[in-house]
C-alpha cells in the first residue's frame, strides 16, 4: 500500500459503533440524568438567548417578517431534531455531532465538525454570559438604586476594563458542573421552569399594549431579509445539540434522548413564536434599532408599556435566571464534546479524565471555564453570533447525513427511534440548514474557514498520530498478517452491531 493510501485510509476510517450495553460506564462517567431533566436540559440552553438577545438582532433584519424568520429556523431545527432523535438512539454516547461524524463519515470529517462545536459551543457561553451582565445590572440598579461601575461592566475595547459579571456568571457555571452532572441537571431544571413563567408573565403583559398596526409593513426587507433573520436566529438552537452530548450520563439512553430532543423543540419553537409576536405588537419593528434597546431590551419594553419599573425589574430577575441556565448547559456541553474527543486520542488524554469523587471531568471544565471567561471578560462578541449559526448549522446538517449513511451500513443496528419519511426528511433536513446557511455574510464563512484551517492543521501534525483507532488498525494488521501465513480465516477486533455482512471503506466493520 502506498503512503497516500494508507494517510487516506487513516482520513476516512470510522469508528466502531458499540452496542449500548457497552457504551454504558465510559470513562466513569455516571448515568444519572432523567428523561425530564435532559427534556430541560434542552430548553435550557435554547430558550433564553432567543428572546432576550437575538429578538433585537434578527427583528431589524426582517421587521415583523421575522415570525417567518423563527419558523423558518424552527423548520429546518425540526427536521434536524428528528434526525438527532434517531442518531442519539442509535449511537448513545457523549460527543453529540461529533461522535455521529466518526461513526459514519470518517474521522477528518469528525475533525471538522468538532471545530463547529468548538466554535458554537465557546463563542455561545461567552456572548451569552456578556448579555446575562447587562440584565444583572438593571437589576440590581432597579433594586437598590446602585449600578455597577461601568468600568466593571465592560471589557478593554468596549471602554471598560473587564466584564466582571460575565466572568462571575462562567464561575459560578463551573462550580455547579464540577460539583456533578446531576446536580447540574437539578439546578438547570429548576431555573428553566422559572424562565417560562417569566416570558410567559412577558407576553401576557406586552399583549395588554398589543397593536395590529405594528404589522402592516409586514416584510419591509423582502424574502432575503427573512433568510438573513432565520440564520442568525439559527445558532439558539444549539441547546438540541447540547440534549446529545449527555449520551453518556443519562438513563435509558436510547429511548430518552430521542423524547428529550423532540419534547425541547416543541416547547422552545411554542415560545419563541409567543414572545415574537407580543413583543413586536408594543412598538413599531423599527424601535428594535435602537442600541440602547439592545441592552435587557424585553425589560424596557414591559417599562415602556406599564409606566413603571417594577415588570422590567421581574423580567430582568427572569433574563438573569434564564440566561444562567443557557450559560451553564452550553459549558455542560463543551465539556461532554471536548471529553468525547480526549477518549479518542484526538485531544491530550488530561481532557478525558474523570474525577472519581464527582464523576465529573474536572481539568476539562476548568479549562473550558477559563477560555470561555476570558472571551466573555475582554473580548468583544457582537460581531461572532453568526459563527454561531454556520457551526450549528453545519453540525446539523452533518447528522442529516449520517443518518442516510448508517442506514446503509448498518441497517440491523439497534435503534430506539426512526426518522419518518426517510429518505426525504433527511434530505430535506441538509437542504433546509443550506439554504438557511445561504443567509450568512461572506466574512462569517471566510473567519469559519481559518479556524477550520487551524483545527484540521492540528488534526494532521498531532492528532492523527495520538488516534486510539491507530491502535485497532495495528493490532488487525497483525491478526490480518498471521491469519495469512496460517491460511485461516481474518478475525476482526471491532465489536458488532447491525449488519454483518456491512463493512466500512478500510475493510473493518463498520
Amino acid at each position: 500500500m502506498s503512503i497516500e493510501q494508507s494517510l487516506r485510509q487513516q482520513m476516512w476510517r470510522r469508528k466502531p459503533v458499540e452496542p449500548t450495553s457497552q457504551s454504558h460506564g465510559h470513562g466513569g462517567l455516571a448515568r444519572k440524568i432523567s428523561t425530564f431533566q435532559l427534556t430541560m436540559f434542552g430548553v435550557g440552553a435554547t430558550v433564553g438567548t432567543g428572546v432576550f438577545f437575538v429578538i433585537h438582532e434578527a427583528v431589524p433584519l426582517a421587521g415583523p417578517a421575522v415570525i417567518i424568520g423563527y419558523l423558518l429556523a424552527g423548520l429546518a431545527a425540526g427536521l434536524s431534531a428528528l434526525c438527532y432523535a434517531e442518531m442519539a438512539s442509535a449511537v448513545p454516547v457523549s460527543g453529540s455531532t461529533y461522535s455521529y461524524a466518526y461513526a459514519t463519515l470518517g474521522e477528518v470529517v469528525a475533525v471538522g465538525v468538532a471545530a463547529c462545536l468548538m466554535l458554537e459551543y465557546g463563542v455561545s457561553a461567552a456572548a451569552v454570559s456578556v448579555g446575562w451582565s447587562d440584565y444583572l445590572t438593571l437589576l440590581i440598579q432597579n433594586l437598590s438604586g446602585w449600578e455597577i461601575p461601568a468600568l466593571l461592566q465592560s471589557g478593554p475595547f468596549a471602554g471598560g476594563i473587564i466584564n466582571l459579571p460575565a466572568v462571575v456568571l462562567v464561575a459560578m457555571c463551573a462550580f455547579l458542573l464540577v460539583r456533578g452532572a446531576s446536580e447540574s441537571a437539578l439546578v438547570n431544571a429548576i431555573m428553566v421552569l422559572i424562565k417560562v413563567g417569566v416570558l410567559v408573565f412577558f407576553s401576557v403583559m406586552a399583549f395588554t399594549a398589543f397593536d395590529a398596526g405594528n404589522f402592516a409593513d409586514f416584510m419591509p426587507k423582502g424574502m432575503n431579509g427573512v433568510t438573513a433573520a432565520a440564520a442568525a436566529i439559527f445558532f439558539t438552537f444549539i441547546g438540541l445539540d447540547a440534549v446529545s452530548t449527555a449520551g453518556d450520563e443519562v438513563k435509558n439512553p436510547q429511548k430518552a434522548l430521542p423524547v428529550a430532543i423532540i419534547s425541547a423543540l416543541v416547547i422552545v419553537v411554542s415560545i419563541y413564536l409567543l414572545v415574537a409576536i407580543s413583543a413586536l405588537g408594543t412598538q413599531p419593528w423599527q424601535a428594535f434599532e435602537d442600541e440602547e434597546q439592545k441592552k435587557a431590551g424585553l425589560s424596557k419594553i414591559l417599562e415602556m408599556v406599564t409606566g413603571a419599573s417594577w415588570p422590567g425589574t421581574v423580567l430582568a430577575a427572569g433574563a438573569v435566571i434564564s440566561i444562567f441556565s443557557v450559560t451553564l448547559v452550553v459549558m455542560y456541553g463543551q465539556t461532554r464534546i471536548l471529553f468525547a474527543i480526549g477518549r479518542d486520542g484526538l485531544l491530550p488524554k488530561s481532557f478525558a479524565t474523570v474525577n472519581p469523587r464527582t464523576q465529573t471531568p474536572v481539568r476539562n471544565t476548568l479549562v473550558v471555564a477559563t477560555v470561555v471567561g476570558l472571551l466573555a471578560g475582554f473580548v468583544p462578541l457582537d460581531a461572532l453570533w453568526d459563527l454561531v449559526s454556520i457551526g450549528t448549522l453545519i453540525a446539523f446538517t452533518v447528522v442529516s447525513i449520517g443518518v442516510i449513511v448508517l442506514r446503509r451500513t448498518q441497517p440491523n443496528l439497534p435503534r430506539g427511534f426512526k426518522v419518518p419519511g426517510y429518505p426525504v426528511v433527511p434530505i430535506l433536513s441538509a437542504a433546509t440548514c443550506l439554504y438557511v446557511m445561504w443567509g450568512l455574510g461572506w466574512h462569517t464563512y471566510l473567519w469559519f474557514l481559518i479556524w477550520l484551517a487551524v483545527v484540521l492543521a492540528f488534526y494532521f501534525l498531532w492528532a492523527r498520530h495520538h488516534s486510539k483507532l491507530n491502535t485497532v488498525l495495528a493490532a488487525e494488521a497483525d491478526l490480518v498478517a498471521g491469519a495469512s501465513e496460517l491460511g485461516g480465516p481474518v478475525p476482526s477486533l471491532r465489536p458488532e452491531s447491525g449488519d454483518k455482512n456491512d463493512t466500512n471503506d478500510d475493510g473493518g466493520r463498520a
